[in-house]
């Protein structure tokens, strides 16, 4: 199948989220875990020249610490209980979260990342500035 040219943003970052390419949706995204795949084994394009770096890491414990850490906050039993219950009941969970939202949460910003056009050449941009001001 081949790719549109130019998926929407909405598409690009869905088709990250379920860990396909953002250009066509049909190759995977991923090779393991969190490596991002060379290149899609479906239409070609170049998946590791978008830095996601930091920004999904960032993004997932912000998503996690509002869905978990936040609404247990509410429940008093997590002030009475002996810590001994009380880390294991909440560790757990959000142990479990993290690891299954970071890779999709990786794939819509690489997905976003497509869509914006950011890739690895793009540091210079960045770094110039930083060069000069010194």
């Amino acid at each position: 199948m081949s790719a549109s040219p130019h998926p929407s943003l909405l598409k690009a970052i869905t088709r990250g989220l379920r860990g396909r390419c953002p250009a066509c949706g049909e190759g995977g995204l991923f090779w393991r875990y969190l490596k991002v795949s060379p290149t899609c084994e479906s239409c070609g394009h170049e998946l590791s020249k978008h830095p996601a770096d930091d920004g999904p890491a960032y993004l997932t414990i912000l998503i996690v610490g509002h869905l978990v850490v936040a609404p247990l906050l509410f429940f008093p039993i997590i002030w009475q209980a002996s810590p001994a219950i009380v880390l294991p009941a909440t560790l757990i969970p959000l142990a479990g979260a993290t690891l299954a939202l970071l890779p999709r949460v990786k794939g819509g910003f690489i997905g976003l990342l497509y869509i914006v056009d950011v890739k690895d050449s793009d540091a210079d941009l960045h770094t110039a500035d930083i060069a000069k001001s010194r």
